[in-house]
């Protein structure tokens, strides 16, 4: 009862006119966008660090809730009409999707989009209320050797899973964690990797590097592999709604894409990519008509819909409740946290309750906003294409150069901008995962204190890194998160040997 009086609490904080505006706000430019291929939710919430600067944190936070969430309900508008999604988590919609806008039904694959959108993240959401708290204080018997075991498997999880190859996922990872060592040492007070340079006493500001990765990197990679042919929209047609057997097919793949997604998108580095391929395969295995798969059968669109939006639930579990980040955009948003001087973590539903259950409460109005918005007005969002690319990512950079300049005035955050913008590029050249540099940037410097904690605590005796059950047991997956692909892949190889 006492999750429902807070979840009431966060209602009347959330349906505020000032805050219902911000939710508006958000929605609108998530869903924008969502449909506007390479430019997703991270990029957005980080360009706007500087500007929400003197916003009211729990209307701040509910406007980032509000791109998150719609940056997936238009990434699907793209995947369908064009065959672009514009978010990774679209990709599977693409497959089905743009075939059932081929043969005249676009109508339908955004509506069973929409809809299942809707149920799976207002599920998700629920999962969320109720887990949350417990979870939150379950976190409070961690000893400082338990959070460094778990920064340690987010590090491990984060490198392994995201990019191409461990080798890639590993060096944005030791990138992101040498950037953090930079500035004054808490403990010590002796300054580390500043080159005797004074503007780098106080570190690099993440919102800095965030910017410098995401905008000028991603900018300068779309402007060198700009092409002028145009995608081809298919026209919306067969009728504004679904059908009945539409319907049918539907209800149970939403279930099934929620119940998918939620808890992998809980898992560190589970992300909206993985459920979603997920649940399209569950359902072209379940499927009553496996022949329509490839030519634009429905529930391969409703499932990975519904996945992507649960998983973006999930996403918020392990960064509420542990301050833990598992995707490029929840460390944007642990550093959005970190602004306004809070830490999320279990002591957060203690100190601050109001800004927490005002932006969970705030999820389930998003959701019925994004709905409103993406049924009717599908129409307006895919005009969005028809605005030249090089204007949009102009635009980018000018916002990006003013807003940096804005939040501290500094030439050297500046040229901090342009070189690491350049390494960013690189970086998408060569397939790094940007993802994990962002987290060992944001998680590194609290993995040292925890470590420094546990190591003074035991008077400088090690082996306390494994003298919990709970330490060790995490630092034992993380050693298998590493390892085991390779003991996999061998077990496969001998097998194919013992079979020929």
């Amino acid at each position: 009862m006492d999750i429902l009086q807070q979840l009431l609490a966060g209602f009347a904080i959330a349906l505020q006119p000032i805050n219902l505006f911000w939710a508006l706000v958000g929605c609108l430019l998530g869903t924008a966008i969502g449909v506007l291929p390479g430019i997703g939710p991270a990029l957005t919430i980080a360009l706007l660090l500087p500007v929400t600067a003197q916003v009211a944190p729990e209307s701040a936070f509910i406007m980032f809730a509000g791109i998150l969430y719609g940056a997936l309900y238009g990434g699907s508008t793209t995947s369908i009409l064009l065959n672009m999604p514009g978010e990774s988590g679209s990709v599977m919609t693409a497959i089905e999707g743009n075939r059932m806008a081929r043969n005249g039904r676009g109508a339908a694959a955004l509506a069973t989009s929409a809809i299942g959108s809707f149920v799976a993240g207002t599920l998700g959401t629920l999962a969320l209320t109720f887990l949350a708290p417990t979870i939150a204080e379950l976190a409070f018997i961690f000893g400082p050797e338990d959070y460094f075991a778990l920064m340690i498997l987010s590090f491990t999880s984060v490198a392994v899973v995201m990019g191409t190859s461990r080798v890639r996922g590993f060096t944005a990872l030791f990138f992101g964690l040498a950037l953090g060592t930079i500035g004054i040492d808490t403990q010590t007070g002796q300054s580390r990797m500043t080159f005797g340079t004074l503007e780098l006493l106080d570190g690099i500001s993440f919102t800095v590097v965030l910017v410098s990765l995401f905008a000028v990197g991603e900018t300068l990679y779309v402007a060198s592999r700009q092409t002028r042919a145009a995608g081809v929209v298919y026209p919306l047609k067969g009728g504004a709604w679904m059908t009945r057997e539409d319907w049918k097919r539907s209800w149970k793949p939403w279930l099934r894409g929620a119940l998918i997604g939620f808890p992998i998108g809980s898992l560190p580095a589970g992300g909206t990519e993985i459920p979603t391929f997920l649940s399209y395969t569950v359902e072209r295995r379940l499927s009553e008509k496996p022949e329509e798969f490839g030519n634009g059968a429905i529930e391969g669109v409703a499932g990975p819909e519904a996945a992507n939006n649960a998983a973006a639930a999930g996403i918020l579990v392990p960064l509420l409740t542990l301050g833990l980040p598992s995707t490029a955009t929840a460390a944007v948003l642990l550093a959005a946290f970190q602004n306004y001087g809070l830490q999320p973590g279990p002591l957060l539903f203690a100190t601050n309750p109001g800004l927490l259950w005002g932006l969970i409460a705030s999820l389930f109005v998003g959701n019925v906003i994004l709905l409103i918005l993406n049924l009717p007005l599908v129409g307006m969002w895919v005009r969005l294409l028809l605005i030249p690319r090089p204007y949009i990512y102009g635009g980018i950079v000018i916002f990006a150069l003013v807003g940096v300049w804005g939040l501290s005035t500094s030439w050297m955050d500046l040229l901090l901008m342009c070189g690491i913008g350049l390494i960013g590029y690189v970086a998408r050249v060569y397939d790094f995962p940007i993802a994990p540099a962002l987290i060992g940037l944001i998680l590194g410097p609290q993995a040292e204190i925890q470590l420094r904690r546990a190591l003074a605590v035991s008077q400088g005796d090690w082996s306390v890194l494994v003298g919990t059950p709970i330490a060790a047991t995490l630092l034992a997956i993380a050693v298998l998160v590493i390892f085991l692909p390779f003991l996999v892949a061998r077990f496969r190889g001998a097998m194919q040997e013992s079979k020929a």
